[in-house]
C-alpha cells in the first residue's frame, strides 16, 4: 500500500500544480475531487447542498458517485485516471 499511496501523493501534487498542457475539463476535475475525497474521507456523508449550491452540489453528487469504493481502489482509479490524460 505505500507504494500506491506515495503514486497517489504524487499524482495528487502534480495536479494541484499542474501547469501548462494539463487543462482538464471541470467533469474530469471533478472525477479526481470524488475520487480524492473518496481515498481521503470515506463515503460521502452530510446533507446534499440546495439546488441554488451549484459548485458544492456538484462536488457532493460526484463523491456520492463513487460511494462504496476503498480508499486503496480510489487511490488506484485516481492515479490510472491521471496517467490516462497524460
Amino acid at each position: 500500500m505505500s507504494d500506491l499511496k506515495t503514486q497517489f501523493d504524487e499524482a495528487v501534487h502534480y495536479i494541484q500544480n499542474a501547469e501548462g498542457d494539463f487543462k482538464p475539463s471541470n467533469e474530469v476535475k471533478l472525477e479526481f475531487y470524488a475520487l480524492y475525497k473518496q481515498a481521503t474521507a470515506g463515503d460521502v456523508s452530510g446533507k446534499r447542498p440546495s439546488m441554488m449550491d451549484f459548485v458544492n452540489r456538484a462536488k457532493f453528487d460526484a463523491w456520492d458517485k463513487v460511494k462504496g469504493t476503498s480508499s486503496e481502489q480510489a487511490m488506484q482509479q485516481y492515479v490510472d485516471k491521471l496517467e490516462a490524460l497524460k
